[in-house]
């Protein structure tokens, strides 16, 4: 099973030919699920819903809260709203979107959306989310963490499939927020819970950051490379379903001469059965 997560940056920069670079990487790389945030919506038209389309792909759909500097930034108003997607190979059989805390943080909506797929041979419990992104904000992002932990507990069930955990966190792996995942801390999210980071299979040496300054669209903005987009897996079922085989970048240059994102993708395989 491959499994993706991509921040696909709004409609940001040259958004319109960007979607096309988009495609032709999820063409080339053929995921089965995508967890995807920062996805567009206007009347009438969802990237997400595009995509799917062009892909032959199911798709699930959580609005979220276009930020006033984001608007600011793409010329004052406009109609278009942004959310977190899913897009899958297999049916949706069902969905539920988590609201996140903000925590003392800005009153700003950010949700976690959660599809079961009904995947051969057993269903898959997956999520993505979009974690608060201010540089000082692990205080916030500590507690959406916890609220997403028991969300993805709660729907999980006791489905022999391990959960898997997409999204872009803004939280590099020795955070809190990501230890508390991992069940590194003290007092996890949740006793008993442990979602692992499947970057720690990557093969030695391969390029790491998904924010990374050789991006010519954060090529002034970041000061650092960092990893902050993530696939998370559950402990691995019987007998060794989820399990790690690989992971990697993706989506991480320029496709007829545009780059699809601000953000790397990271693409993971997992044992089906």
């Amino acid at each position: 099973m491959r499994v993706m997560t991509w921040n696909l940056w709004w409609r940001f920069g040259p958004w319109e030919r960007r979607r096309e670079a988009i495609l032709e990487v999820l063409r080339a790389e053929r995921p089965d699920v995508l967890g995807l945030q920062e996805v567009w919506e206007r009347p009438g038209e969802n990237l997400a819903e595009w995509l799917a389309a062009e892909l032959g792909m199911h798709w699930a759909w959580a609005p979220g809260e276009v930020l006033p500097h984001w608007r600011e930034r793409v010329g004052g108003d406009d109609p278009f709203g942004v959310g977190n997607a899913v897009l899958s190979r297999w049916p949706i059989a069902e969905t539920a979107v988590l609201r996140l805390p903000t925590a003392g943080g800005p009153a700003e909506v950010r949700t976690a959306l959660f599809a079961l797929l009904a995947a051969d041979p057993e269903p898959v419990p997956f999520f993505t989310t979009h974690l608060h992104s201010g540089v000082a904000g692990s205080a916030v992002r500590c507690e959406q963490v916890r609220a997403l932990a028991g969300f993805v507990a709660e729907q999980r069930r006791e489905l022999p499939f391990p959960a898997v955990l997409t999204g872009d966190f803004n939280a590099e792996p020795d955070s809190d927020e990501i230890r508390l995942l991992g069940g590194w801390l003290t007092e996890p999210a949740v006793p008993g819970q442990v979602l692992v980071d499947a970057w720690r299979f990557a093969e030695p040496g391969q390029p790491w950051a998904t924010w990374d300054g050789g991006n010519p669209y954060i090529a002034d903005a970041a000061w650092f490379d960092a990893r902050i987009d993530y696939v998370h897996v559950g402990l691995p079922g019987r007998p060794v379903l989820g399990r790690v085989r690989g992971v990697r970048r993706a989506g991480d240059g320029p496709v007829a001469g545009v780059w699809p994102s601000d953000h790397a993708a990271v693409l993971a395989e997992l044992q089906e059965g």
